[in-house]
């Protein structure tokens, strides 16, 4: 064996395992919430960041003057960049969401057009009937669809909650079943408290026990991460669970 020397290509391979191995490992701390990501959001294919709320009576002024705008990716990047004025006025911070878009479609397109016209500000806002026109574009046909769809899904359950329930419910369901890459994971809570909330407010409670369950084994309360709950926000979801407990029971005894 002495004097063996190994064929360069086994070296720049083994190299490449080396990293794969440490990329995964990196991946599954970041999604037990055991480490941070460096960047939450992954940056590259994004051309735009766009603010949104539900239409929620229970939303604070703050963040739904917020509802509907759209940033540059350089204005995000910048340090302790908030698309909120000032800091939400709700105990429990409003379920608002910051989505990062490529937009290969036209109406897309358009927002991308303006926004870029719009340099200086780095910022533009969509009416509610803008923004709804943008997410109900055909995107799927568009070259950023694989991109864009969970961006989407969560951007349509926002704008069609008192609209269309079922496909709010189902676009919610999607994105907690499918959001599992680093860039979606701050789309995960909200998410869920959204799912949960319609819910119970539609009276389904077998189906929001479900959720929250699937919630309370997501996030299990003795780990934290950035894209973890708030205290209050678990505090949120066992009131959820409560309602609902309470709802079952009074249906058996009737």
């Amino acid at each position: 064996m002495n004097g063996f020397v190994f064929p360069d290509i086994t070296i720049y391979l083994i190299g490449i395992l080396c990293l794969l191995i440490i990329w995964q490992y990196y991946k599954m701390q970041i999604m037990a919430g055991r480490i941070l990501a460096v960047d939450i959001f992954d940056r590259s294919g994004i051309r735009m960041y766009l603010y949104a709320t539900p239409d929620d009576s229970q939303v604070c002024d703050t963040c739904a003057q917020a509802n509907g705008r759209v940033y540059l990716s350089s204005k995000v990047a910048r340090k302790n960049f908030s698309p909120l004025d000032r800091p939400c006025q709700q105990p429990t911070p409003c379920p608002g969401v910051l989505v990062g878009l490529y937009g290969g479609w036209l109406e897309a397109r358009g927002v991308v057009e303006r926004l870029r016209a719009n340099s200086k500000e780095g910022m533009i806002q969509l009416a509610p009937e803008q923004l709804r026109g943008v997410v109900g574009g055909a995107w799927e046909r568009s070259v950023s669809a694989e991109t864009d769809r969970i961006s989407i899904f969560v951007l349509e359950a926002m704008s069609y909650e008192k609209i269309n329930l079922d496909v709010a419910i189902g676009n919610y369901g999607y994105v907690v079943a499918h959001a599992n890459e680093i860039r979606h994971l701050m789309l995960l809570v909200p998410a869920y408290l959204r799912l949960t909330h319609v819910l119970v407010q539609a009276g389904r409670a077998t189906e929001a026990l479900a959720a929250i369950e699937q919630f309370t084994n997501r996030f299990p309360i003795n780990k934290m991460g950035k894209h973890f709950p708030s205290p209050a926000q678990r505090d949120m979801m066992k009131r959820y669970e409560g309602q609902m407990m309470k709802s079952l029971a009074l249906k058996k005894s009737a």
